[in-house]
């Protein structure tokens, strides 16, 4: 018998890993982190004066207008159709866009970009600027520039998922095996060339996950563009709170959950597949390196190249095709017919889309010197201290509503885990209500504050804590979820009380994921900030929509670069933290 075991060698030295701090040292900076929260939380509610009678006052008169807009009033079955249509074509459109515009911006981006070096730094700063400024804050400027309707919601949609999209599929390029890149530069090829030929290849199914996941967010974006006046089902519902029709606003909301909702069941449906369908290929691709390891070690020879021809030993040519395929899968079978049609439905899904925004010449020319305009006005950028004063404000609403979100979000988390929760029915009862909370656009909860308890910080602080609080739940509970459940098995065992077992063996070892997560939803309430000021609610989001209305641009473009730098310094400093607490 042949063994395919590999030769015994000596014992190498253990990877030692990234570098951590001691755990005194990270226990210093999750401390330090949880008293700075509490400190901004303290300054927070002294800002907006929020206490526990306006707090009280103030969730009696949401009250009031919930109980106005019972019972709902659902538009016609046609109207509904083309509202959810025109939504879900924005989201096809721009993310479409914004995959084609992601691909060569994530190549030059890549640390092992081989080009001009002052490209790679530009397209950073472009990757970094479209991703920390909200889609809505796109919108804006884009209705000011193209004209009212689906055009300039599509757009927004694109230019905001092109940071993502392409960070991340930058990320993959960067991981991707050098050498078959650095074979193709040695026989001649030009940059573009190995890019399309040797990296694109590998990167393809991590582009698709990421353009899927980057539709899913868009789809919710789209249902609140038209707030602005970019398209959608957020024109209806604007126009409906605007006529103070509350009856037709809660069908609107009640639509615009149910769409949020089955999309997202679609989403976890079509990722659960393909994470299902790629741990397939990869384990038929392990398979075949076994298979071709006991050969070698038989003695046969294996192809070297696919043009060397098959060997004399192997009479399957099994050795000659890729890694995850059979000699059966050879061919046009049932599976690679679904993935080409597939692949056409999407681009014909793409174009049609593209068509519905009438982009027709006249109108894209028209815009041209509303989009000179813009840029010219734009320079130099007109910083004030009315300005910095509502960037504070939306610094103070994100930070304090995320800090009290991830307190509530504790305790819910705590009744939906599986391993914390007193009741398996009320974990169920838990997990249903989150998730149609997080179905609810924040926009959504900002425009109900706003018209209960009018303009202000207060009604900003509220939605954000909603939202926060819902988001944080889901992370906490995923993370309780994925602990070593044996330290609190064994606490139990011995007669320790719940809290006893929590603490001794939950809590430590959920530190850093909560501390990380925790950071994370303050950087998700930050832009989220933004926007809700567009609809009154406080902090930046109105100066910028009062700028653009009164075509004073240097004030918006002053906006856009202390967002931006914001954005980047609390994204950074969560980065950080987490990898000296993770």
């Amino acid at each position: 018998m042949v063994s395919t075991t590999p030769a015994t060698h000596a014992p190498a030295a253990a990877d030692p890993g990234p570098l951590r701090p001691p755990w005194s040292a990270r226990a210093l900076i999750a401390a330090g982190l949880l008293v700075a929260a509490v400190a901004v939380t303290w300054v927070t509610f002294w800002w907006i004066g929020l206490s526990p009678a306006s707090l009280a006052a103030g969730l009696d008169d949401t009250a009031r207008l919930l109980r106005r807009m019972w019972p709902p009033d659902l538009p016609g079955a046609g109207d509904v159709a083309w509202m959810i249509a025109e939504t879900l074509l924005i989201a096809v459109a721009g993310t479409g866009l914004a995959a084609l515009a992601s691909v060569p911006l994530a190549f030059t981006a890549a640390r092992d970009h081989c080009g001009p070096r002052w490209l790679r730094p530009a397209a950073r700063v472009v990757v970094v600027l479209t991703r920390a400024v909200p889609t809505l804050a796109f919108a804006i400027l884009f209705v000011r520039i193209f004209g009212l309707g689906p055009l300039a919601g599509a757009l927004a949609v694109a230019v905001h998922s092109v940071g993502m999209i392409a960070k991340l599929l930058a990320d993959a390029v960067e991981e991707t095996d050098p050498v078959p890149a650095e074979a193709a530069r040695a026989c001649g090829a030009g940059e573009v060339q190995v890019a399309v030929s040797t990296v694109l290849p590998r990167v393809f199914p991590a582009l698709t996950g990421i353009v899927l996941y980057r539709l899913d967010i868009n789809i919710r974006a789209s249902a609140v563009l038209g707030v602005v006046g970019a398209g959608g089902i957020g024109v209806a519902l604007q126009t409906s709170l605007g006529s103070l029709n509350y009856h037709r606003a809660a069908g609107i909301i009640c639509v615009i959950v149910v769409l949020v909702l089955l999309l997202e069941l679609l989403s976890v449906a079509v990722r659960r597949r393909t994470v299902r369908q790629s741990t397939g290929r990869q384990s038929t691709g392990r398979h075949l390196t076994v298979r071709r390891t006991v050969r070698q070690s038989t003695g046969r020879r294996t192809v070297r190249h696919p043009g060397a021809g098959r060997s004399a030993g192997d009479t399957t040519g099994t050795a000659a095709l890729p890694a995850g395929r059979a000699p059966h899968d050879v061919g046009w079978d049932r599976g690679r017919v679904l993935r080409v049609a597939g692949a056409v439905a999407t681009a014909v899904v793409f174009l049609v889309s593209l068509w519905s925004l009438n982009p027709d010449p006249g109108r894209l020319s028209g815009a041209w010197p509303n989009l000179r305009g813009v840029l010219t006005g734009m320079w130099p950028p007109a910083f004030s201290g009315d300005l910095l004063m509502a960037v504070l404000e939306s610094l103070l609403m994100a930070l304090g509503a995320a800090a009290v979100g991830a307190a509530c979000g504790l305790v819910l988390a705590l009744l939906t885990a599986v391993t914390t929760t007193p009741w398996r029915a009320l974990s169920v009862a838990v997990r249903v209500l989150l998730v149609v909370v997080r179905g609810i656009p924040d926009l959504v909860y900002a425009l109900l504050f706003v018209a209960a308890l009018g303009l202000g910080p207060f009604a900003g602080f509220l939605a954000l804590w909603i939202s926060s609080t819902a988001l944080a739940a889901k992370f906490f509970a995923d993370s309780l979820e994925q602990l070593d459940p044996l330290p609190h098995e064994a606490l139990t065992s011995v007669g320790a009380r719940r809290w006893q077992a929590f603490a001794a063996g939950i809590w430590p070892p959920f530190v850093p994921s909560f501390t990380g997560n925790g950071l994370f939803v303050a950087d998700l309430a930050l832009r989220e900030s933004v926007v809700l000021g567009i609809a009154g609610a406080g902090g930046v989001g109105y100066l910028m929509q009062e700028s653009i209305a009164t075509l004073r641009y240097d004030t918006t473009a002053a906006i856009v670069i202390a967002i931006a730098v914001v954005v980047y310094a609390i994204e950074t400093l969560a980065r950080v933290a987490r990898r000296h607490l993770l």
